[in-house]
């Protein structure tokens, strides 16, 4: 399909999101000829991918990231435009219902075994403990309701409605940074404002500046920079720090094209073409705009209270202070490798460090070549952005696991794998998926500068063919959806790419609003 396939108003379209009809055709094609699942080499284990930290080594590493953050070359990035909504699958479930939701009736159904219905009584008989609970009880006392009643009498409709809904909190509408999450003795906090609160204690600079970036939905942007007016000062006098705090949302230019089953463009009931949101992938694009240093990657909702915070922040400046020590390294190299004339004995020394060290496959062909054409292959191997990620060990919970994975080219690298980019008719490779014993729990330290300090252009080193397409719908009409390469999957696919082993204590998400109730989001 050409320009001339497309109608006057399909190009204005385009050209609204930024987007050029090259780019529209790369995505149908992608659509029409999906690339290949990924080939899985073998699971990432403790000295075999995974680097384990000796502990006499952790103090050092500490003091060598702390040297750096003070001369201020550090920021934090926070991907927080995710919605609240899915935290409350299961209540949504039960005020959908047409009839009044009683203790009698989801009692009953949680004895025959049905698990959403164990998970509302979960919700129910901990509501009290939700740092939300006073604002939800405050906004039902203004409607005439007593909350602490209706859960004595077992009558829940009013109170999950209040919470999810605008005529009371408005849960399901907001980003889940905007939730209350952990109640202390004289505040309670949302997972925005714990992020700020633990940016104070690793990416604070000499002189107090504390550097974070979000990424936020553009309808919520506001309620964003509302909620950073009213709690800054109170934070920046409590810990005194000076938060220099930016947003940006996901560029339209990073949305996608739907297509119908036949791979032809979708069209909505009005004619128009259908663009969507292009995925967390979308953020390298973000990402780039900072023109960043030492960038820390973590989650919205990966946040504790404070009693557990202590040990989270060991092992952040512990990656980076792995991170810095290997930039230092890499750099030191390029240098050597472009002074001019180099000997072969420095060059294995090179390769020695990029082969054990960074875990990159040098090839037989390479290995033999001439001398130029090793410190060619080394200098490209070496000049690159560099990703240091931390890997908890699996105990079932969601996330990209690590892997050695062989490309197109038959180079093997490392690289965090999801399950849907995994072939799911082949046993040998669901084998391999299944031997994993880590996964990445969204714990990334990124140096994103060269060894001259200039930033890298990131959108370079994305694995354009690592994309997710699956399938959904619009207006009862079936479609397929296109996502772009993963933030910490295909879009730094071809970066320097480390694996460190960190504790459990540093992955403690919020993923449904039960989360909240584990021991971990309770005061101590």
């Amino acid at each position: 399909m050409g320009q001339d396939n497309f109608t006057e108003q399909d190009l204005r379209q385009i050209r609204d999101h930024g987007l050029s009809v090259d780019e529209v055709q790369r995505q149908i094609d992608l659509f029409k000829m999906p690339p290949p699942y990924l080939k899985l080499m073998g699971a990432c284990t403790p000295g075999k991918g995974i680097k384990v930290i000796p502990r006499e080594e952790i103090q050092g590493l500490i003091i060598t990231y702390e040297v750096e953050a003070m001369k201020g070359r550090c920021l934090k990035f926070v991907p927080a435009s995710g919605a609240a909504s899915r935290m409350f699958k299961t209540l949504f479930q039960y005020l959908n219902q047409d009839k009044e939701v009683t203790k009698e009736l989801v009692v009953r159904q949680a004895q025959e075994g049905r698990a959403d219905a164990q998970a509302f009584l979960e919700f129910m008989n901990g509501t009290n403990r939700f740092a939300f609970f006073k604002d939800l009880k405050s906004v039902m006392s203004e409607k005439g309701l007593d909350i602490n009643e209706l859960l004595e009498t077992g009558q829940f409709t009013d109170i999950i409605r209040y919470l999810l809904s605008e005529s009371g909190l408005n849960y399901a509408g907001l980003p889940k940074a905007l939730i209350k999450f952990h109640a202390y003795e004289h505040e309670i906090r949302t997972a925005f404002e714990e992020h700020l609160v633990e940016a104070t204690s690793y990416v604070v600079n000499q002189n107090g500046q504390c550097v974070l970036h979000f990424t936020v939905s553009r309808e919520h942007l506001e309620a964003f920079e509302a909620l950073l007016k009213q709690v800054r000062p109170y934070y920046q006098q409590k810990y005194g720090a000076i938060f220099d705090v930016t947003f940006s949302v996901q560029k339209r230019s990073t949305d996608t094209i739907a297509v119908d089953l036949n791979n032809r463009p979708f069209r909505k009931n009005n004619g128009q073409l259908l663009f969507r949101p292009g995925g967390h992938g979308a953020l390298i694009e973000n990402l780039n705009d900072l023109t960043g240093d030492i960038i820390f990657i973590k989650n919205i909702d990966n946040v504790v209270p404070d009693r557990l915070k202590p040990e989270t922040f060991v092992w952040k400046k512990v990656l980076g202070g792995y991170l810095v020590v290997l930039q230092k390294k890499v750099f030191n190299y390029m240098e050597k490798l472009l002074s001019g004339i180099v000997e072969e004995s420095s060059l294995e020394h090179v390769a020695a460090f990029v082969r054990d060290d960074l875990c990159v496959d040098i090839p037989v062909s390479i290995e033999n070549a001439s001398l130029e054409v090793k410190r060619s292959f080394l200098m490209e191997k070496l000049n690159r952005p560099i990703r240091v990620c931390g890997m908890v060990k699996n105990v079932g919970e969601p996330g990209g696991g690590p892997f050695w994975v062989k490309d197109i080219g038959d180079e093997i690298s490392l690289q965090i794998v999801e399950t849907a980019q995994v072939d799911p008719d082949s046993n040998e490779q669901q084998t391999i998926l299944g031997s994993s014993t880590h996964f990445n729990p969204v714990d990334l330290v990124c140096g994103v500068r060269d060894w001259q300090g200039k930033p890298f252009d990131l959108r370079k080193y994305v694995d354009q063919n690592a994309v997710f397409i699956s399938q959904k719908s619009k207006d009862g009409k079936e479609l397929k959806a296109l996502e772009h390469p993963g933030l910490w999957n295909g879009a730094m696919g071809r970066w320097i790419t480390v694996f460190v082993e960190v504790p459990a204590i540093t992955f403690n998400p919020v993923k449904t609003v039960n989360d909240l109730l584990r021991k971990e989001h309770q005061p101590g």
